[in-house]
C-alpha cells in the first residue's frame, strides 16, 4: 500500500502556517488577510509551494508576495521546529490563481442562467400575447 508522506507533511505544514499567520506571530505590516489553500510538497520532501489567496488588487497582491518571500525563512524556521522532520523543506508561497478562476466561472454561470431566464420570460409572454 503506497503511503501518501507528501500530502500529509503539506498538510501539516499548511496547518502550522495558518496558525502562525491567524496568531499574528509574523510581524511583516506588508502581509495582510491571506488564506493558505493547499501546500503541495515535492514526492522527496524538499520542496513545499505553497498557495495562498488575498484580498485586494494586483499592487496589495505584488505587496503581498514580497512580504512572504521576506518572511519565508521565519516560517521555514517556525515549521522546522515544530514538524518532525529530518530536512524541512524549502518553502516557496504561490498566489493561488484556481480561486480566481473559480469565481469566474462561477460568475459565467450565474450570467447564462439570467439569460436563460430571461429568455424564458419573453418567450411566456410571447405566448400570452398570442392568446
Amino acid at each position: 500500500m503506497p503511503t501518501h508522506r507528501p500530502d500529509r507533511v503539506g498538510d501539516q505544514i499548511r496547518q502550522e502556517i495558518s496558525q502562525l499567520l491567524s496568531r499574528g506571530a509574523v510581524h511583516d505590516p506588508g502581509i495582510g488577510f491571506i488564506t493558505v489553500t493547499r501546500v503541495k510538497v515535492s514526492p522527496d520532501l524538499q520542496v513545499a509551494r505553497v498557495f495562498y489567496t488575498s484580498m485586494g488588487d494586483d499592487k496589495a497582491r505584488r505587496e503581498t508576495a514580497k512580504a512572504l518571500d521576506r518572511a519565508t525563512p521565519f516560517f521555514r524556521r517556525q515549521v522546522g521546529s515544530r514538524l518532525n522532520l529530518r530536512r524541512v523543506p524549502e518553502l516557496e508561497f504561490r498566489f493561488d490563481e484556481s480561486i480566481g478562476h473559480q469565481d469566474r466561472i462561477e460568475q459565467i454561470l450565474r450570467d447564462l442562467h439570467e439569460e436563460e431566464a430571461q429568455r424564458h420570460e419573453t418567450h411566456d409572454n410571447d405566448d400570452d400575447d398570442r392568446d
